[in-house]
């Protein structure tokens, strides 16, 4: 910097099979990353290889010297640094001279300069303190002072490792991790029987996410993974180890504002990422033609998207079951989809409307099934163009929202006495059930919009409306949108979706 006095520092990097395995410098700076001074010299040996003279390892150099050599270099060096060095050098000297010293006992001496053996482990030089004591002092700052930003820069920082096949990712991951569990509002928020709040739930989120991407590897060995759900045990075994529900107390959450926030903040940040361009990178490994890392993706995506899951507990997990999937859609919509893609689009379709108990599109579901809404509407809207019939046939059989459909009653309805327990049976608390239904809508509304004109389609999804919507507003609404359709200034009012208005309007 211009306004700092021009220092000279001395900088020593380690290297072991092209990585850094070890740095020091006289800055004193300490820090997660290199300081400047190191990352200097680094570009520095990259840019001008020629200019740092290569040599041999110095025990080479050494072995090549008859005594008088040895005795010269070594009194030169003495003399050079003999403030620093010569007690050093006089206690050695005692050691070698003695005939039981414990340096005598080895065989050869050590070489700093020789590297590491063939088979010895490799990997990135990281100071597991600084680790350690930036995450403590993050955690301990609460959320102030921007320290939620650096902690999710540390968790970048992971990523990027993760993405570069660094073995440091999952040891850096593990120090931060033992960090979290050792924070004190742990144990007082479970003695409180309070929650932590959401910007503190969303790191430990990011936690889980992390250390779903390292033992997902497919590059990692069958030992390592082993050793790290021997990890994940412990910690989970830990008392004050948080829930995904994060309802340890009793209280019933604050729903004010529970979902809009939490699924649009996001944005029957993203918005100001540049907009990045995909395309298709050929895997030869793979068999089928036309496959591409792009194809494997978006089917993987569209395979997770659309699995059978049920309804987590907690009003925080529940939340998240919306994030993930309204994110992940997202990322999908960003891709621009081709013939190569499409046909992966009708494939998936075809298998999650055809598969069973796996699959949230099947023909029987659980009633506490999460609902596929959301993830409908986006494949109606991108297989309408291609496969009208499959488009309709997927949004039709996700219009379904079977945890409000009435249950059977429990007791004898014969008896009057037992009418006490004719209740129908408690609803689970879906505490984004108004979040869910307005999806319902949604998809709803997108269906008939595109159904203008077609009789038969327009007569199928009220058929769906009536039988799936169970919200009086909701129908009042699609009732209102079947009108704006219906007669739209550049063309003539469709009379099928005037009548379909006003069967919505009248129910």
């Amino acid at each position: 910097m211009q306004s700092e006095p021009e220092t000279v520092c001395n900088v020593a990097i380690s290297f072991d099979r092209c990585k850094i395995t070890s740095v020091t410098c006289s800055c004193g700076n300490k820090d997660i990353f290199y300081c400047a001074h190191v990352v200097a010299l680094s570009l520095y040996r990259i840019r001008k290889p020629d200019q740092v003279k290569l040599h041999l390892p110095i025990s080479e150099t050494l072995f090549q010297m008859n005594r008088d050599q040895l005795q010269k270099f070594v009194q030169y060096l003495i003399t050079v640094h003999h403030t620093e060095v010569l007690p050093t050098a006089q206690k050695l000297a005692d050691e070698i001279l003695s005939q039981n010293s414990e340096i005598n006992q080895v065989h050869g001496a050590p070489d700093p300069t020789a590297g590491a053996s063939i088979d010895d482990e490799n990997c990135w030089h990281l100071d597991e303190e600084q680790v350690q004591e930036q995450v403590k002092l993050f955690l301990s700052q609460g959320g102030y002072h921007g320290s939620g930003k650096q902690l999710n820069l540390l968790f970048a920082k992971v990523r990027e490792m993760l993405k570069m096949r660094d073995s440091n990712g999952a040891r850096m991951l593990t120090l931060i991790t033992e960090q979290f569990m050792a924070d004190p509002r742990l144990s007082l928020w479970r003695q409180q029987g309070t929650t932590m709040t959401d910007k503190y739930r969303q790191l430990w989120d990011e936690l889980g996410a992390l250390w779903m991407c390292i033992v997902l590897n497919p590059h990692c060995k069958l030992e390592q993974k082993s050793s790290w759900l021997k990890q994940l045990k412990k910690w989970n075994s830990v008392d004050v180890c948080p829930w995904e529900d994060g309802n340890h107390g009793n209280e019933l959450p604050n729903l004010t504002n529970a979902l809009p926030q939490g699924a649009n903040a996001n944005q029957e940040n993203l918005g100001q990422c540049k907009s990045l361009e995909y395309q298709h990178l050929p895997a030869h490994k793979f068999l089928e033609e036309g496959e591409s890392y792009l194809t494997l993706a978006v089917e993987v995506a569209l395979i997770g998207l659309g699995q059978q899951r049920i309804m987590p507990e907690g009003l925080y997990a529940q939340e998240k079951v919306c994030r993930n999937e309204e994110q992940l859609i997202s990322k999908l919509q960003e891709i621009e989809l081709d013939d190569a893609l499409v046909k992966i689009f009708r494939k998936q379709a075809v298998f999650l409307l055809e598969g069973g108990p796996y699959s949230g599109l099947g023909e029987v579901i659980h009633r506490e099934s999460v609902p596929m809404h959301t993830f409908a509407k986006y494949l109606f809207t991108s297989l309408l163009p291609h496969d009208a019939e499959l488009a309709y046939k997927t949004a039709l059989r996700a219009m379904r929202l079977l945890v409000l459909e009435s249950t059977a009653p429990s007791g004898d309805l014969s008896r009057p006495h037992h009418i006490a327990s004719v209740v129908p049976n408690r609803y689970p608390r879906w505490f984004t059930l108004s979040h869910i239904e307005s999806q319902q809508c949604e998809l709803a509304s997108t269906m008939l919009t595109a159904a203008k004109g077609d009789v038969r389609r327009l007569e199928t999804v009220l058929e769906s409306i009536q039988k799936s919507i169970h919200s009086s507003s909701h129908i009042f609404k699609l009732a209102q949108d079947a009108f704006k359709i219906a007669t739209l200034m550049d063309s003539l009012p469709d009379i099928t979706l005037l009548k379909v208005s006003l069967e919505l309007g009248l129910q």
